[in-house]
């Protein structure tokens, strides 16, 4: 089979088809590492690329490759890249670096005064966010926010992060500060 080009693009409203596929890659993706992930809905990520707020991997015959958003905490004085997510018959091919460019410089142009903060369990996505800049910090340096941490109810290791006070879990929080860069 001939490789396909993939497309990285912000999203569009009729990525929203994608919403169902998205959510469920995120979920077997998480039990497959073995991992803890706030679940999200269908209805957070079509939210997301309805406003503006989401990256999408397509290939040329419109597949769905992978994807990733932004959500703004605290008044807007952070931004969070999450939910980045690419199938399993595109990993390793260097998307998941590109959708995480793309987000970022999203994140960027979008909110410039911002922090941008990123958690993750993936030495992977360590990785990138240490090529862009961010750095390893504590949880008391993110989004305050309750609205934030609700969304950690859903993960398999939210009673890990109700027993330390939030103030650490097994996932890593990684911060972005403009005013540093």
């Amino acid at each position: 089979m001939e490789d396909e080009r993939i497309i990285v693009r912000p999203a569009i409203p009729t990525d929203v088809v994608f919403a169902d596929q998205i959510i469920k890659e995120m979920e077997s993706s998480a039990i497959t590492r073995g991992s803890g992930i706030s679940k999200r809905s269908a209805a957070s990520v079509i939210e997301k690329i309805d406003s503006g707020k989401a990256i999408v991997a397509v290939t040329e015959n419109g597949e769905w490759v992978g994807f990733s958003y932004i959500e703004t905490w605290d008044d807007g004085k952070f931004v969070s890249n999450s939910g980045l997510i690419v199938s399993p018959q595109h990993r390793n091919q260097g998307v998941a670096s590109e959708i995480k460019n793309r987000i970022f410089n999203l994140s960027r142009s979008k909110y410039p005064t911002a922090k941008i903060f990123s958690i993750t369990s993936g030495l992977a996505v360590m990785k990138m966010n240490t090529r862009l800049g961010f750095e390893p910090v504590t949880y008391a340096e993110v989004a305050r926010e309750p609205r934030f941490w609700d969304a950690c109810k859903s993960c398999v290791n939210y009673d890990v992060l109700q027993s330390k006070n939030r103030c650490n879990c097994l996932c890593t929080a990684m911060l972005f500060d403009p005013q540093l860069n």
